[in-house]
């Protein structure tokens, strides 16, 4: 009998072993997958940041970019030039915040991103300091319904109320003007807007200035006011919106 559970015990520890063995095993496969998505994240983030200088919603390096990969959050480091950046110089946080990647340090606006991540399932964040959206966060709490489009960032756009960059007081005045929201602008500082994909969260940015635009060019005509859309209108038109393109 002393022998039978000596055997059994040794089996247990065979397979104890052996699932040890195996677990580590596929953990080692894992990480080079894990790794290699966030090294193509890196490389969209990049080409997105780029895009902000290029299509001047930045000037340059005042805007941020970030994309979340699991729990790892790869962001634009600080005062960096984006076309200086390399494949190398990948800088990613977990939600915490704690570096878990790199050795230049992140964006400033770190505070920002990871309040989104927080309070959303966004996996990437665009934010910018474009012109139009900057100058009419200087002149309404909120956007005028000036265009459709807005019901595909949820509704009339907010302006968060003016913090100083870079603070947890900006982060919580920014995640209550995103409340049902993807998009807002930010009191004398810009925009910030979020997606499922780094080519969503730039869409609904440069979609966000181009209302902007809109708006300030309309209400430039001298004593001529612009019509406005409903409350009402919009939302309907966020739901065709939800259709809208290609099904896969």
């Amino acid at each position: 009998m002393a022998e039978q559970r000596r055997d059994a015990r040794d089996a247990r520890g065979d397979r104890s072993d052996r699932g040890g063995r195996e677990g580590a095993q596929a953990a080692r496969e894992h990480a080079p997958d894990a790794r290699g998505a966030e090294e193509r994240a890196w490389d969209e983030l990049v080409a997105t940041a780029r895009r902000t200088v290029a299509d001047g919603l930045v000037v340059g390096t005042s805007g941020n970019v970030s994309v979340r990969v699991g729990d790892t959050v790869l962001v634009t480091p600080t005062g960096v030039p984006y076309d200086r950046l390399t494949p190398g110089d990948a800088v990613a946080v977990d939600l915490d915040g704690r570096q878990v990647r790199g050795s230049l340090l992140p964006t400033s606006e770190l505070p920002m991103h990871l309040a989104v991540y927080r309070a959303t399932d966004a996996r990437a964040v665009v934010h910018t300091h474009a012109p139009h959206a900057t100058a009419v966060s200087t002149l309404v709490p909120e956007l005028p319904l000036i265009h459709y489009m807005a019901g595909d960032l949820g509704g009339p756009v907010r302006v968060a109320p003016y913090a100083t960059y870079g603070t947890p007081e900006l982060a919580e005045n920014m995640r209550q003007a995103l409340r049902l929201r993807t998009a807002c602008l930010l009191q004398n500082h810009g925009t910030i807007a979020h997606g499922t994909t780094l080519s969503q969260a730039y869409d609904r940015t440069a979609q966000l200035e181009w209302m902007c635009r809109v708006w300030l060019t309309a209400s430039s005509v001298p004593g001529l006011s612009p019509s406005l859309l409903t409350r009402e209108q919009v939302d309907e038109a966020g739901e065709r919106l939800r259709g809208y393109g290609q099904r896969d």
